[in-house]
């Protein structure tokens, strides 16, 4: 079975873009294969308010990715790029992770992430910790409503730049 994987940038003090929005501050890694990062994943989640954003900057889709956007109030003939998904998500997700493919990446929202966490449907969390602190912004994760356990499942440290990737499990009541 595919796997959901929440996987994002942060800042030291947990917001994962500044109070603009602004994603400036995030080490871009001369030494990092972002081709690995993405090779490990065939299919984008991406909550509105992350979309609307990466739409009107002409990024509304990543090159061999299929893309789902979360959102009750777009108009999916406004984006024939993108599945839009406003209802029926676990239904709708259940069979995605039952096709054949690659783990799919819960790309943009932390609202989005809880929501998903809530019902159950996301495997892990991948975090890379940027050295950084922003003070405001948008935060890594909104409060949950339920605690939510994590094993951990690896770590990694780029000594150049000081960024510390960690990726955790995480862990339902049966």
């Amino acid at each position: 079975m595919r796997r959901i994987v929440y996987a994002v940038a942060t800042s030291l003090d947990g917001f994962i873009a500044g109070p603009n929005g602004e994603m400036d501050w995030i080490v871009m890694d001369p030494d990092a294969d972002f081709n690995e990062v993405y090779d490990r994943f065939d299919t984008l989640l991406i909550g509105r308010k992350t979309f609307e954003p990466m739409a009107a900057a002409g990024r509304a889709t990543m090159p061999g990715m299929t893309t789902l956007v979360f959102s009750k109030s777009l108009n999916p003939k406004d984006y024939p790029d993108v599945t839009v998904v406003s209802d029926d998500v676990v239904e709708k997700l259940t069979a995605l992770r039952s096709e054949s493919g690659k783990d799919i990446w819960l790309f943009g929202g932390g609202a989005l992430f809880e929501s998903l966490v809530s019902i159950g449907l996301v495997d892990s969390i991948s975090v890379a910790i940027i050295p950084v602190m922003l003070g405001s912004g948008i935060p890594l994760l909104p409060a949950t409503s339920d605690r939510v356990q994590l094993n951990f499942l690896k770590q990694e440290l780029n000594e150049k730049t000081g960024m510390l990737s960690v990726e955790y499990e995480i862990q339902y009541s049966d």
